[in-house]
């Protein structure tokens, strides 16, 4: 056994090996599902369905990020090369926003099967995503993965940056924009806007789950735009033009929630319920 044999690696036994980024990963999960039981628990909710859904909507929210990945890398990185590769997740080339796809699918499956709302689940489980993201963007540092475009020292230094990301951000002979730092801000102030103010101030369901979309989706597309490693479609930034999707969706939602809402209330007043 090697503990540390390189940046990469936390430890090693013979030919396996646990990495950093594999420890961020599983860390943002367990942590977003801590919070997450935690709110279940104020709607009275069986702390063992959301261990049911976290058990199979982590492996499918891998498996979907990685097929994103893989579709939109294919001959890039893929092609002529051992199928065997598309399996080697522990060298990095998750697509996240296709792990969200896979996670909302699913979980609107298994919550509709159990006779629970995707709009109390959501608002439960997705902010508390962004936790777990961003623990995947410090996986990508280690990796010296998912950076931006090529800067100066100087310009790292302006930011007052630890002298760590700094370095790290030395790749190959040039610095670059340390994005999975700015995403990491991002995600944490729209996790912050969500609980301290949508949560507190706005009592419908489904909001704080639609706002993730909203928010997630703002931060990313504008961090995409730095990146030198997009996933392209028709020469378009595929993380953006999901991004806008993300966007779009939310709002639609949350338009919707407010009309039903409305109309409830008016039904009520009606029959003086």
């Amino acid at each position: 056994m090697k503990l540390f044999p390189n940046k990469m690696i936390v430890v090693s036994f013979g030919s396996l090996t646990i990495t950093w980024y594999a420890v961020f990963i599983i860390t943002g999960a367990l942590l977003a599902y801590y919070i997450s039981v935690k709110n279940f628990k104020k709607h009275n909710v069986d702390k063992e369905l959301l261990s049911d859904f976290f058990v199979n909507v982590f492996v499918l929210g891998v498996i979907g990020a990685r097929i994103w990945y893989v579709i939109f890398t294919y001959n890039e990185i893929f092609a002529g090369h051992s199928f065997l590769n598309v399996f080697k997740i522990y060298e990095g080339g998750l697509a996240i926003q296709g792990g969200l796809i896979a996670g909302v699918v699913y979980g609107i499956y298994f919550f509709k099967k159990h006779n629970l709302s995707i709009f109390v689940a959501g608002d439960c489980i997705m902010p508390n995503v962004l936790i777990a993201q961003s623990f995947g963007r410090l996986g990508n540092f280690i990796n010296q993965e998912a950076h931006g475009s090529e800067v100066t020292k100087a310009f790292l230094e302006s930011l007052h940056l630890p002298k760590f990301i700094i370095d790290g951000m030395y790749i190959n002979g040039h610095y670059y924009h340390p994005t999975f730092l700015y995403e990491i801000i991002g995600n944490m102030v729209v996790f912050l806007i969500i609980i301290l103010i949508i949560k507190r101030f706005v009592k419908i369901d489904g909001v704080a789950f639609l706002s993730y979309f909203i928010g997630y989706g703002v931060v990313r597309f504008f961090i995409e735009g730095l990146r030198t490693d997009s996933l392209m479609v028709f020469g378009f930034r595929t993380a953006q033009l999901t991004s806008i999707a993300f966007i779009v969706v939310g709002f639609l939602g949350i338009g919707y929630l407010y009309f039903t809402n409305r109309n409830e209330k008016i039904i009520n007043q009606e029959t003086g319920e």
